[in-house]
């Protein structure tokens, strides 16, 4: 998703198929990227961790770093790119310290949870380039689905801001009372779920309602494959999404 793309153009998109190799891989070498370096580093700087999604992929939001200088670090396909002051510098995303060296610090964790990667500095990545594209589009299009739903809430839900959480590599926000208060997500895939997929978690644990499938976490999910079967995804989406919202 780029700036200049409205929120419904981007959900309405057609999906792209699921890569046949290396998503798995692809996925934890750029979450590691964001947990050791891109988290690590803003952290740093201002004391924050989440990142958001960027043209081409995902990274820091813009911040000012200790001496002074305007910087942002993202993930652009297979490459990591560091931005100071409007100077650019970017190289292959070969290493977490090839990465790191280009971000000014060493490979390092947030410090604030305990890590969901491995921590090996000098280890290969293995990073495919479509399964990159495939995952920077799923960020683009859950990321305006999710700023569309939030855009209905209301004051009395606080919803909080849609960032990019290193731990889990996903996109959310929460939003609702405190008695009735859930998280709305975008799951690039994990452990349990080998393909992308949203979900919402409501914080007092599921009731008896049908809606609240998942088995892996208190919540809901809807998978890439519902989504791509879908005549509108972005509708059956956003359904999704405000279903979640409604019964909490």
């Amino acid at each position: 998703m780029t700036p200049s793309e409205p929120a419904e153009a981007v959900a309405s998109a057609p999906l792209p198929p699921v890569p046949p190799t290396l998503l798995a891989q692809t996925r934890v070498a750029l979450h590691s990227v964001a947990e050791h370096v891109l988290a690590p580093t803003r952290q740093q700087a201002d004391g924050h961790i989440g990142l958001v999604p960027t043209p081409g992929g995902f990274g820091t939001p813009p911040f000012t770093a200790a001496d002074g200088s305007e910087r942002q670090l993202r993930v652009e396909g297979v490459n990591f790119v560091s931005t100071r002051d409007g100077r650019l510098r970017w190289g292959i995303l070969a290493t977490l310290r090839a990465a790191a060296d280009l971000a000014g610090i060493e490979p390092t964790s947030p410090g604030v949870y305990p890590a969901s990667t491995p921590l090996d500095p000098d280890a290969l990545l293995t990073i495919d380039t479509r399964s990159a594209e495939f995952l920077e589009a799923w960020f683009g299009r859950a990321g305006a689905l999710l700023e569309s739903l939030r855009s209905e809430l209301g004051p009395d839900d606080t919803p909080s801001t849609v960032q990019l959480w290193p731990e889990h590599f996903d996109l959310a926000f929460d939003a609702g009372r405190e008695d009735r208060r859930g998280t709305f997500g975008a799951s690039p895939g994990d452990a349990a779920h080998p393909e992308p997929y949203l979900y919402v978690t409501r914080w007092a644990g599921p009731d008896g309602d049908p809606y609240w499938n998942e088995a892996a976490f208190p919540g809901a999910s809807l998978g890439y494959a519902d989504l791509l079967q879908a005549a509108d995804p972005g509708a059956l989406a956003l359904e999704f999404l405000r279903r979640g919202r409604a019964l909490l």
